[in-house]
């Protein structure tokens, strides 16, 4: 007897993952007739799931394969797609329709600088001990090598500000967002820069703290959009913003460059305790800083009992939900349950990166992306354009009085073959803005800035 159930491996058959979606539906359908009538014909007895001649019939007639497992709700009130993924496919579709251009990507924030040797080849020896019986390691701690925990302490909080034991080591400050939310559930308040980066915003809906998009304004539902512009120097009128459980806050500001000054923190932390709300800050471009503007949330008085602190994250011990039990305990068990760890390679790779040779090595590779930035700058103010940012953060917010920002886009790619970010995708206060990317090598980075003056010239 030749059985066929959940997957389908008959010879001239291609295997079925059951993915939702199969390829050349028609064709398997006709060769399972045909295998059915080979066995038969050899006095062998074919059994088949009957779901299985359903799902290829169902396919063949167009719709796929219905489960009676509902759609997540939240993720229908998702508009769009994600921002970047939008942005690589107007690239693809630019280079099929230029395949000789020359495209300049000024868009997502990929850095293009390699590695630097003393941390590549610490990752790489740590790497090679891994092959070896006395280097290997398995798992390591969820949260993170104590040895890196410890550095991270030391080299950015001077072990004054931020204890090891409050360090957790992430794949990356996107990640932490989503596991921040999982921390903090459905039925908290948000607040969010307007603009700010994407991600806070899709997986607020996404875990359940939003209402609908409303198209008229841009916005959904539930979340308090707090106008951060040049208009209120990128911070908050905060006598008029609502109080919101939770309160994301970016600095330096992907996407528009601004620093929050010391003055602006201590009035954003003053809020938050008064409102008894948690400050979740982002500070992924804390090192490119170059003034004296807090690198840290924890340099302000007051912010240790209410502010987590992402990129690696720190929860502060005395961070109290309102029953009075630590965060930090909460926190511990979410990463438990949904992360290994970090790599531990690079994990390696980072506490190379705080030794002094290598942070040193590290900021010279943050100082040419701060020269590109510069270069930017210099080239929208000799167009007469006003373009923050770039001086504390690689990244320019250049402004288009009056017009659309996916037309910006549209119009720089069209005729410049540059890549950049619509503003607007980061939030209704975006629009009339495209941000600019630093994160380019030198030579890209001139030639675009000729492209551009002959474009706007």
């Amino acid at each position: 007897m030749v059985r066929i159930g959940q997957v389908i491996t008959l010879g001239c058959i291609s295997h079925v993952a059951f993915c939702g979606e199969l390829v050349f539906p028609q064709l398997v359908l006709v060769q399972m007739r045909m295998v059915e009538h080979l066995v038969d014909s050899h006095g062998f007895r074919l059994e088949c799931d009957a779901w299985v001649y359903r799902l290829l019939e169902t396919l063949v007639r167009g719709g796929g394969f219905h489960t009676k497992v509902p759609r997540n709700v939240n993720l229908e009130k998702l508009r769009n797609g994600y921002l970047f993924p939008e942005i690589s496919r107007h690239e693809l579709q630019h280079i099929e329709k230029y395949p000789n251009a020359k495209l300049i990507s000024l868009g997502v924030g990929d850095t293009t600088k390699p590695i630097p040797q003393i941390i590549a080849s610490h990752m790489a020896n740590y790497a090679f001990g891994l092959s070896t019986d006395i280097g290997y390691k398995g798992y390591g701690p969820e949260q993170g090598n104590k040895a890196l925990r410890k550095a991270i302490a030391e080299v950015f909080y001077k072990n004054e500000l931020v204890k090891d034991t409050e360090v957790f080591i992430s794949d990356g400050a996107q990640c932490d967002i989503t596991r921040l939310q999982l921390l903090l559930g459905s039925n908290v308040t948000i607040a969010v820069q307007d603009p700010s980066f994407p991600a806070y915003i899709d997986s607020s809906v996404i875990i359940g703290q939003a209402g609908h998009f409303e198209d008229n304004a841009k916005k959904y539902q539930s979340i308090e959009y707090m106008n951060c512009g040049p208009q209120n120097n990128f911070f908050p009128d905060l006598s008029t913003t609502s109080r919101a459980d939770v309160i994301f806050f970016c600095s330096p500001n992907n996407p528009t460059g601004h620093a929050a000054t010391r003055k602006q923190l201590e009035e954003l932390v003053e809020f938050a305790r008064d409102n008894g709300s948690i400050i979740v800050f982002d500070s992924a471009y804390a090192t490119y800083i170059k003034d004296d503007r807090p690198r840290s949330i924890f340099e302000i008085p007051g912010a240790r009992e209410a502010s987590i602190r992402l990129g690696w994250t720190v929860v502060p011990e005395e961070l109290l939900y309102s029953n009075g039990f630590p965060v930090i305990h909460d926190f511990n068990r979410i990463v438990c349950t949904s992360f290994n760890g970090a790599s531990s390679i690079a994990q390696a790779g980072g506490l190379a990166c705080l030794s002094f040779e290598g942070f040193a090595a590290v900021q010279s590779v943050l100082d040419y992306y701060m020269e590109n930035a510069k270069i930017l700058v210099e080239t929208f103010a000799s167009l007469g354009l006003k373009a923050y940012g770039g001086r504390n953060a690689p990244y320019i917010w250049v402004h288009f009085p009056g017009s659309k920002s996916w037309e910006v886009f549209s119009k720089i790619l069209e005729k410049a073959h540059i890549i950049t970010v619509p503003g607007s995708g980061f939030g209704p206060g975006g629009e009339e803005y495209i941000r600019v990317s630093a994160f380019g090598h030198r030579d890209a980075i001139l030639e675009a800035s000729r492209r551009l003056k002959i474009l706007f010239s």
